[in-house]
């Protein structure tokens, strides 16, 4: 790897250009422009969603390219996350955004949640391990965080878009498992949802973008809920994350029944709300204010056991995350007392 592409990947917000000279045929659309497929194997909003956008305000405020607030000051890519730490062991695959050469790739780095006593492990390389693929006319893309170990691609490797790269992982500065995904234009970050210039990141925003480069754009959604589930007592939010806090059987002397929901993007004044349904009717309509922002946030309530035992059946979960009146998102669970 050459040092211009160790400082390229050196951070995910904060990455230096790099210059390449190589000659490479041009993902196109009909009219000759750089578009970009997704570079991740998944569905958003069912099995990944998007945590973050680029930051398009230049002072340390923040501001997503719809005005919105689903980004952090400096953010430089578009995260890509998945729900759970369980999702990212059972694999999901980084893809090639665009055909080009692959001219910078790390590996070897631990997938670990980034804390103050673990940082020295990702000093001056928050990108962890990582892709760099350079496309036609001064195009660049960058792949972020990928799984040790997974890495598919090599130096000097010619791909297509679609190309297994690797693995979403959790290696270096990072608190959930993701794909940081980075596009730059001569070395100028360019927001992938609006690009309104060639050369430089536009720092204005609109509820109606005018230039995206997406070949299939995809749905901007302000906030959403990432996973839910059953658990017979109050969830730690550790399991939570790690894809092990869900219980789908109960038994009929279950000590508690607790409905559980993790939503991102929240606002102030945001509402969520939890409702569980059993074979005897409602048991639990509870609702919860947010009362700052968060970029994820966990709500649980629940129902002690009271009497001789729940009734036997089938309980459905329902976890609604509203704002302003309006639904965000609303997601179903569901489990059985034998």
């Amino acid at each position: 790897m050459t040092p211009s592409m160790i400082r390229y990947l050196k951070g995910a917000a904060h990455a230096a250009p790099f210059v390449c000279a190589a000659s490479l045929a041009l993902a196109s659309d009909p009219a000759g422009e750089f578009m970009i497929d997704l570079p991740i194997a998944c569905t958003l909003g069912e099995d990944c969603y998007i945590q973050q956008f680029v930051d398009r305000d230049p002072s340390d405020e923040v501001m997503d390219f719809t005005c919105g607030s689903l980004s952090y000051d400096t953010h430089k890519g578009t995260d890509f996350a998945l729900p759970t730490l369980r999702d990212m062991a059972d694999g999901v695959d980084v893809l090639a955004a665009a055909q080009g050469r692959v001219q910078g790739v790390r590996d070897g780095m631990p997938d670990q949640i980034a804390t103050a006593e673990n940082s020295a492990a990702f000093a001056d390389r928050e990108c962890g391990n990582g892709v760099v693929i350079e496309h036609q006319n001064g195009w660049s893309t960058q792949y972020c965080h990928l799984k040790r170990g997974s890495l598919a691609a090599r130096e000097g490797d010619a791909v297509d878009a679609g190309t297994v790269l690797g693995q979403v992982g959790l290696s270096g500065n990072t608190q959930f498992p993701h794909l940081h995904f980075s596009v730059r234009k001569d070395g100028e970050v360019i927001d992938p949802f609006d690009a309104q210039t060639a050369d430089t990141l536009d720092t204005a925003c609109t509820q109606t973008p005018t230039k995206t480069l997406w070949r299939d754009a995809p749905t901007y959604e302000p906030a959403g809920l990432i996973n839910a589930g059953f658990l017979g007592r109050l969830p730690d939010y550790d399991a939570v994350k790690a894809g092990n806090a869900a219980q789908t059987d109960f038994s009929i002397t279950q000590e508690a029944i607790v409905l559980w929901g993790v939503a991102f993007g929240v606002k102030r004044g945001d509402v969520m709300a939890l409702n569980i349904t059993g074979p005897a009717g409602e048991i639990l309509d509870h609702t919860t204010l947010f009362k700052r922002a968060q970029a994820q946030a966990m709500r649980a309530a629940g129902k002690p056991l009271r009497g001789v035992g729940w009734p036997r059946g089938s309980y459905e979960g329902t976890v609604t995350l509203t704002r302003a009146g309006r639904v965000i998102q609303k997601t179903v669970t569901q489990m059985r007392v034998e």
